[in-house]
């Protein structure tokens, strides 16, 4: 039998497959849905935001050039949680499924362009925002993800890309126990490549 006809076979099969297989959904499951702008109006980007399990309305993001902001009604009305403690790019926010009050930030966004923002470390609240705590990680720059045990608070990972136009040590990933009061750095490939993303298996955390 020749290739070409083997290649033909292969893919009309996974063809038919993906038909098999493939979803119907009636438009009317869907056709009310509208998208809502929810500012605030203060101009840049975001590349973190979060919300909290049952609390439908509560959400957090952090700016590129303006700190986390906080909404307690959907979007409504924002309100900025970080002026007074640090501000600038962020790359990450994370709220505690353990504890809604525990919130870890890393600075830095990971939308690499030709005018990115580096941050300033990571920071911490323990009272929903209310106030915060400098972690340390200075000069990591940037910090895309972050991921907290389920569980356990105190135990928490960052994906740090690292300096973006120079090679650092400042990279790969970083392991708290102690709630960020101390950092061992658990993964790191070489200087010149960092983490962009960091998942956790939440029904096994050592994953």
């Amino acid at each position: 039998m020749r290739l070409s006809t083997i290649i033909s076979a292969i893919f009309l099969l996974l063809l038919s497959n993906t038909q098999i297989n493939a979803q119907t959904i009636n438009e009317d499951q869907y056709d009310a849905l509208e998208y809502r702008l929810v500012g605030p109006f203060r101009g840049g980007r975001s590349a973190a935001v979060t919300g909290v399990p049952n609390q439908p309305n509560l959400f957090y993001f952090g700016s590129t050039g303006g700190g986390i902001w906080k909404t307690t009604d959907g979007g409504r009305a924002w309100e900025n949680i970080s002026d007074g403690y640090f501000g600038g790019s962020i790359g990450a926010i994370s709220v505690s499924k353990s504890d809604p009050n525990v919130i870890y930030v890393g600075g830095g966004e990971k939308t690499v362009r030709g005018n990115v923002s580096s941050g300033y470390g990571m920071w911490k609240t323990e009272d929903a925002g209310k106030t915060w705590t400098s972690l340390g990680l200075e000069k990591s720059r940037h910090i895309p993800r972050i991921a907290i045990h389920p569980t356990n608070s105190d135990i928490v990972y960052a994906g740090v890309m690292g300096n973006l136009y120079k090679p650092t040590q400042e990279r790969g990933v970083y392991k708290s126990i102690d709630g960020g009061k101390t950092w061992k750095n658990i993964l790191f490939a070489n200087a010149n490549a960092g983490v962009v993303d960091l998942q956790m298996d939440t029904t096994k955390p050592r994953i």
